[in-house]
């Protein structure tokens, strides 16, 4: 007998793919720690992705390769225990998933067994499929992406949009049949993503892909304006914090070495 979902369930993978049917946008963003897992939960976003990109925008480094399973799971971690509605998704880093199929259903199922997220993520389309299609037997829902792939970014050399449709509708068919539950396309363009997102039942989340797809999503610290450098063409920030946060720390420094803090309020 099956139990009623409370309150505080979170999206289910069949409720995430069903929004495709009913018209309704998706979307998602990335966390990477509870504090902020919870602030993205509690905004209402739909989907939240354990991303790969902490290995940048956490851990400092130049792309995603060097972020481990085990760094992925801790982050993972917490982030699922802050979420109580979003449906979490974590990514599969380099090279989990290129190890063949057992060790990958292996190391997805870590991921599920040692966090609480319901699905993983991994790069790739036609050449993947039998790798999708195990880990859905095994009971391991998969998001695919497809398009862009940060990790084959030594083989690309730069980050740059694919433009073969042929291809890239090809790849999404694959992983649809293989019974991935959704598809991000990544840096995709607008037309061809469109064409996808008519073609597939499954749900499209873009990132640099247009708005004809079922969905959207963002590295977070790019919304909120934490990260230096340019900024790529599809990302728009929706706040400036890095400045706020440097106003607010330069603050506190002149504070305290002027004395005005601690002051009598914050004292015992």
């Amino acid at each position: 007998m099956s139990m009623p979902l409370s309150e505080e369930s979170p999206l289910s993978v069949p409720q995430f793919t069903a929004m495709k049917a009913e018209g309704r946008k998706i979307t998602m963003l990335t966390a990477y720690d509870y504090a902020l897992a919870s602030l993205v939960d509690a905004a209402g976003i739909e989907g939240i992705l354990v991303g790969d990109t902490l290995a940048m925008v956490v851990q400092g480094h130049v792309n995603t390769l060097p972020v481990t399973l085990d760094e992925m799971i801790y982050h993972a971690e917490m982030v699922g225990r802050a979420v109580k509605h979003a449906l979490v998704v974590v990514d599969m880093p380099f090279p989990t998933f290129h190890l063949g199929v057992h060790p990958t259903v292996a190391n997805a199922a870590r991921i599920l067994k040692e966090t609480r997220c319901q699905a993983v993520k991994i790069e790739g389309g036609l050449e993947r499929a039998e790798v999708i299609q195990a880990l859905v037997s095994a009971g391991i829902p998969v998001m695919a992406h497809c398009g862009l792939r940060p990790q084959n970014i030594h083989q690309l050399g730069r980050y740059r949009v694919d433009r073969d449709a042929e291809k890239l509708l090809a790849d999404a068919r694959a992983v649809e049949q293989a019974g991935a539950f959704a598809l991000v396309l990544e840096c995709v363009p607008a037309d061809v993503a469109s064409r996808i997102t008519q073609q597939l039942k499954i749900p499209t989340i873009g990132i640099g892909a247009g708005a004809g797809c079922d969905g959207q999503v963002l590295v977070l610290h790019d919304l909120l304006g934490l990260i230096e450098g340019r900024k790529p063409r599809h990302v728009k920030a929706y706040a400036d914090l890095k400045s706020l946060i440097t106003h607010a720390v330069a603050q506190y420094r002149d504070e305290v070495r002027s004395g005005a803090f601690p002051g009598q309020e914050q004292s015992f």
